[in-house]
């Protein structure tokens, strides 16, 4: 069975996240910020990473910068609301996130990205 860390500080979010992907027979993990979802990867890490952006402590651009550079193989997907300062997204992308998921999403949406990454990795 596949392992998910899911980094998301929105207690409502994680809890539907978790419930979409545990449903479609996934194993996941729990962090609410960037610097416990490192501390937990560093610790076992999982098969794909999927976090938020915008989040105290570690914020997710910095957890994706941390991991792409420690774990170069990592699977990244990055979820985010539009902000019109700064595109947080491609940022992302740009610090080797492999999917980027703008909020509001389908959970189809979601799952079918979490499929793809994995696949990928195989």
């Amino acid at each position: 069975m596949p392992t998910i860390l899911l980094v998301e500080d929105e207690d409502t979010h994680r809890t539907l996240i978790r419930s979409a992907l545990e449903m479609a027979d996934y194993q996941v993990r729990e962090a609410v910020n960037g610097k416990e979802a490192l501390r937990l990867y560093r610790l076992a890490p999982t098969d794909l990473v999927v976090t938020d952006i915008l989040m105290p402590e570690k914020d997710g651009l910095e957890l994706i910068w941390e991991l792409t550079r420690e774990f170069p193989e990592i699977r990244i997907i990055a979820m985010s609301e539009p902000h019109e300062s700064l595109d947080y997204l491609r940022v992302a992308q740009m610090f080797g996130a492999n999917c980027c998921l703008l909020k509001p999403f389908l959970m189809e949406t979601l799952l079918k990205a979490v499929r793809e990454e994995l696949e990928s990795d195989s």
